[in-house]
């Protein structure tokens, strides 16, 4: 085999393992994203908890959970963390619960 075969193939291999790398790796959620987790999350948890609540009590108890949502590790870390398809799992759960399977 001539040096130049030699590199092509040594090329092709090198291009194969990037290839395969990138395809394993998943997108996570932006930061953007994450902010929408939380927004309903929260907006889960209040209407879960308070469904007679009046659309003001419902917005200060939102504001309530989004400060304890921001100091758990699960939502500190979702931009490094949370797949696409997890986001997409969440964003649709009917409950807090369904949400949390989702991001486990």
């Amino acid at each position: 085999m001539s040096q130049v075969t030699a590199r092509a193939w040594t090329l092709l291999a090198v291009v194969l393992v990037f290839a395969s790398a990138a395809a394993g790796c998943k997108q996570k959620a932006s930061a953007s994203q994450c902010d929408q987790l939380l927004e309903r999350y929260a907006t889960l948890v209040v209407t879960e908890k308070h469904p007679d609540a009046s659309a003001a009590d419902i917005q200060a108890e939102q504001q309530h959970e989004k400060s304890e949502a921001r100091g758990d590790d699960a939502f500190k870390n979702c931009s490094s963390e949370v797949s696409q398809p997890e986001f997409q799992c969440a964003m649709r759960a009917a409950t807090a619960d369904s949400f949390e399977k989702c991001l486990e």
